[in-house]
């Protein structure tokens, strides 16, 4: 699913989502600009905005899609 990312820190993020959206408590988060996937924790969620906590993080992937 496509995002936004309104704030982000080393801790996690605030991103912009599609109200309809269903969201996983779990997932990765691919920052292009950053190069790096977060591993990141739903941790809540107003409308269309959802905060994540990062956990860790992942190889760049190979191909992005979207």
């Amino acid at each position: 699913m496509s995002c936004t990312i309104r704030n982000q820190n080393s801790g996690g993020a605030e991103l912009k989502v599609p109200v309809e959206s269903r969201v996983p408590e779990r997932f990765v988060v691919y920052v292009p600009t950053d190069g790096v996937a977060y591993q990141a924790v739903l941790r809540w969620r107003r409308n269309d905005r959802i905060g994540v906590q990062f956990i860790g993080t992942l190889p760049m992937p190979r191909l992005h899609y979207g």
